[in-house]
């Protein structure tokens, strides 16, 4: 594989000159001049200072965005009380995965990262500024903004708003999606489950758990583009719990004003986003989420990270830092009692990688560099000792390696991803019968209707970034076999969410729609799921095998029009992170 970091002479021009694009010479006056009629600037001279802008994601879509737009407007008055001139823009693209989810709106979600990234250069593109900071919180805006940091390469910080609260009775939103699957099979009442959807999600912010939005905001302060308390201080703090009465947490408007400081500092001293990349940075990246075991999207988001700097990485790499990264810590989904909020008040994200820098046989690396020009090793010196609870020590780990695996096999020959962390021991290796769908709808149909049993291997293909096309999120038909109580496994191109536990295997590399060996399985294939080995194998004669991989048909692509079309024309499959690019040779 060949990554190409060509970019194109606008980002360049950015890049080397900054605003001085739009404030030198005569000629650029016109630009002045709209400039102080939209108030950026109010005299000719103030065209000298830096030019900062603002890229908020702020959304009535989203519960963990309803609260940016006040974060925005604290940032901003922080940043001009240091001098600086400032652009404020909204970008649109962001998506809930959690109301887009179960219906054709999911198809929209991975794609949603690329859209963000482009409207991000296409802003800074258009209007060159000396630095940036990008405010987001949920899902795809965060991988989004983290890669638009690197493919501009100016300074630039970004900002999270948070993880909410847990609701009433340690609830979270996978405790609303297990519960339809719980009244499905008649163990809660109807007038339990409109309950529990009305008091477990209350505030403001990304979702309780360690689901896609928190795992990598948690991810972003160890890459090194975020500050610390970035992932786990709560956007919001309770006023009255039983009343479901909060306001937005002093100490989150705090860490958003202190970036105003942090990006003074990067463009005086010129430090860029891959200056802080690398290869180093994304190993710590990889072993953070091992050692929390957060969500398997993180794999997707943190290699299309890692191409978009031009850094090759190999996906079997995951598995070299899960052999030496203990799982030390586990929330929810995993440990369903277990939130962002009580990771944070244990020392957060850096009491974790201290906890796991004390195994000798650790592959953290302690010289990689932050945004707040501090080292790694800098950034845990001062954070408290594990608890030995929620952060585990070496003598109570919850295992001995890291909670994400990577399975190959004759299914998965450029692998797929496991959470590790939320598998129950006695389904380590399991041996089932294949049951094959073509898409998540009818899978989740036969699910509800109890047709799947223990021992079954629920197979949903075509799902992966082109068949979908966008690669789908699995949660509800994981979250109504867990619901039900079924002992099964599922095995899927498309993707899972933070919050999916269970016996699941997702990123089937290649997909079904690009000739994938998901494609061959019949019901009634024996599936052999062996986590210790690392594999994942179709039990049938190589002969068969062969003989069924020539009958695959030519994929005809679902949508071909629209920007799922162009998407799914150009997107690689998910051992490369998804990306949409033509970039790879």
């Amino acid at each position: 594989m060949k990554i190409s970091r060509i970019l194109n002479p606008g980002i360049e021009a950015v890049k080397n000159k900054g605003s001085k694009i739009l404030t030198e010479g005569y000629h650029m006056l016109p630009a002045i001049s709209l400039m102080i009629a939209a108030g950026v600037i109010k005299h000719v001279v103030d065209k000298n200072k830096p030019f900062i802008t603002v890229v908020n994601s702020y959304t009535t879509h989203i519960p963990g965005h309803i609260h940016l737009q006040f974060l925005g407007e604290k940032l901003v008055k922080a940043l001009k009380k240091k001098g600086f001139n400032v652009w404020y823009c909204n970008i649109g693209g962001a998506v809930d995965d959690g109301i887009a989810m179960g219906h054709f709106g999911m198809k929209y979600s991975l794609p949603s990262r690329e859209l963000i990234t482009d409207q991000i250069e296409t802003v800074i593109g258009a209007h060159p500024c000396d630095g940036w900071i990008g405010i987001g919180n949920c899902d795809k805006i965060v991988p989004g903004m983290l890669n638009a940091m690197v493919r501009l390469n100016i300074p630039s910080v970004y900002v999270s708003g948070g993880p909410m609260l847990a609701g009433q009775n340690n609830a979270d939103l996978i405790t609303v999606f297990e519960g339809v699957g719980q009244h499905t099979a008649g163990k809660i009442s109807e007038e339990k489950l409109v309950k529990l959807t009305e008091t477990a999600c209350q505030t403001c912010g990304s979702c309780a758990g360690m689901f896609t939005a928190n795992s990598m905001n948690c991810l972003a302060e160890v890459i090194g583009l975020a500050l610390p308390g970035n992932g786990t201080i709560p956007a919001a703090r309770w006023t009255n719990k039983e009343k479901g009465e909060w306001v937005i947490n002093p100490d989150r408007i705090k860490l958003v004003e202190k970036t105003a400081e942090i990006i003074d500092y990067l463009i005086k001293d010129k430090v860029r986003p891959l200056d802080i990349v690398t290869k180093d940075s994304i190993d710590n990246a990889f072993i953070l989420d091992l050692a929390m075991g957060g969500s398997t999207n993180t794999v997707l988001h943190t290699l299309a990270l890692a191409y978009e700097a031009g850094i090759k990485y190999s996906l079997n790499r995951i598995n070299y830092l899960s052999d030496k990264t203990p799982n030390v810590c586990k929330v929810s989904p995993s440990r369903p009692e277990i939130h962002v909020e009580d990771v944070n008040r244990v020392g957060g994200i850096p009491a974790i990688l201290k906890a796991v820098a004390k195994f000798s046989k650790s592959p953290i690396h302690l010289d990689a560099q932050t945004v707040n020009n501090q080292t790694i090793e800098n950034y845990i010196k001062s954070s408290p000792d594990p608890d030995g609870n929620i952060i585990r020590v070496e003598k109570n780990v919850f295992s001995q390696k890291g909670g994400l695996v990577i399975l190959y096999g004759n299914l998965a020959p450029d692998g797929s991803v496991i959470k590790t962390a939320g598998i129950d021991s006695s389904m380590i290796k399991f041996l089932g019968n294949a049951i094959c769908f073509n898409s998540q709808e009818e899978a989740l149909a036969a699910i509800l209707k109890r047709k799947i049993k223990n021992g079954d291997v629920v197979i949903i293909r075509y799902e992966g970034p082109r068949g979908g096309p966008g690669m789908q999120e699995m949660l509800s038909p994981t979250s109504a076999l867990k619901g039900l109580g079924t002992k099964a496994a599922l095995i899927t191109d498309g993707r899972f969410s933070g919050g999916t536990r269970g016996l699941c295997i997702g990123h089937i590399s290649p997909e079904a729609a690009a000739g994938g060996p998901i494609a061959i399985i019949k019901n009634g294939d024996k599936i052999m799921i062996d986590i210790q080995k690392k594999t994942i194998n179709l039990l049938i004669s190589k002969k068969k095998f062969e003989e069924r991989m020539k009958k695959i048909k030519p994929f005809t692509q679902k949508v071909v029009r629209g920007w799922l079309g162009r998407y799914a024309q150009h997107v690689l499959s998910a051992n490369y992170g998804g990306v949409m690019d033509n970039t790879i040779l």
